[in-house]
This record gives structure tokens, C-alpha cells and sequence, in this order.
């Protein structure tokens, strides 16, 4: 066999090898230990899951996009069950593939009482195993004015409850926007109870 062959016939399986390494899924489980991620908030302030996990039960969950029906649903709920959470020992955090600019748009709207993360290229989201698809644009009406709202990414519904010990709890891939944080809740009180 002449050695160019060889050398592409090389060429070619380590980089088959490697394609198969990048395309293999992430599949967290309760009881895997949570991966460490940081991103910016709507506040434009660095956000560091290292910083809260061992302080609090940590609910991540990641949302398709800022000022959507469903999504704004599952913040709202989130948003009315705060003190319930926190009496628990939890802090929630959302994420989304918006930029800063909808964050802030859709925090302000909604007066959303919790951080919300940008996560522009999905890296959080693989990490964590939610799927992602490509972004979009939407127009909504804020204040009167017509703002355009664009993400690059699209993550799918997920939620994770993380434990003081940096273990996932539970993760939930078939959310129910609006009675998302029921559901949460419900799952804590019951980790409580154990």
C-alpha cells in the first residue's frame, strides 16, 4: 500500500474517531454530579454556580426564549413561588440562549424576581445534555414600541434540581411550563421528607 493511502486512510479514521467523540449525547442522571457553569445575567453581571452550590438547593432550568407564551408562563411561576422556594432552601435560575438585551427586556416585563442566564452559543445547555436547535426572531411590543427580539440558539424545556452537594436531584426533559414550579416544589418537600 503506498504510504499516501495509508496516511489518508490514517487521516480519515482518527478523524471519524474524533466526529464520534463530539457527536455523543450527554445524558445526566440524578445522582451524576452537576457540571460547574458560569455565563452572564441580565444585569450584565458574571454568574458562577460554583458560587451558590453547597449554600442552597440549585433549580437550573433552561427555557426556549424570553417573552414567549410558555416561557413566560414557567417564569412567572417561578417568579410567584419564590418565597416558597427560598423557604425550601432553593434559588432558581433560568437559561436561555437570549442575548442580554432580551433578558433584561423580559425580566423588566415580567418583573422577574431571579437571575436569568445568556447562554448565546448553547454551551451550558450540551453540558447539561438539553438539546439545542437553531435560534430566531421574534417581534413583540414593549412599552408601546415594537422591539425585535433575535437569539442564535434555541435550547429545549428542561429542568435540574441540584443538590447542596452538587449532585443532580432530578431532571425533568417533558416540562409542563406553567406548573413547572409546582412540580419542583413538590419534588423538594419530598427530598425533604426522605
Amino acid at each position: 500500500m503506498p504510504i499516501t493511502l495509508f496516511c489518508c486512510l490514517l487521516s480519515g479514521m482518527i478523524l471519524f474517531a474524533f466526529a464520534s467523540v463530539a457527536a455523543q449525547e450527554v445524558n445526566l442522571e440524578p445522582g451524576d454530579p452537576a457540571p460547574e457553569f458560569e455565563a452572564v445575567t441580565a444585569e450584565g453581571e458574571q454568574w458562577r454556580s460554583k458560587d451558590h452550590i453547597g449554600e442552597s438547593i440549585l433549580v437550573v432550568y433552561f427555557y426556549p426564549a424570553a417573552m414567549t407564551g410558555g416561557c413566560t408562563d414557567q417564569a412567572c411561576s417561578f417568579r410567584d413561588n419564590r418565597t416558597k422556594l427560598t423557604e425550601l432552601g432553593a434559588e432558581v435560575v433560568g437559561i436561555s440562549g437570549d442575548q442580554i438585551r432580551n433578558l433584561q427586556i423580559f425580566k423588566r416585563t415580567n418583573n422577574l424576581n431571579f437571575p436569568l442566564l445568556s447562554d448565546p452559543k448553547g454551551e451550558i445547555a450540551r453540558v447539561f445534555g438539553v438539546p439545542v436547535r437553531d435560534g430566531g426572531t421574534i417581534t413583540r411590543e414593549v412599552d408601546g414600541e415594537e422591539v425585535e427580539l433575535s437569539r442564535d440558539i434555541t435550547t429545549a424545556r428542561w429542568t435540574f434540581i441540584i443538590g447542596r452537594d452538587g449532585n443532580i436531584l432530578y431532571k425533568d426533559t417533558d416540562v409542563n411550563a406553567a406548573g413547572d414550579s409546582e412540580s419542583v416544589i413538590t419534588v423538594i418537600e419530598g427530598l425533604a421528607q426522605n
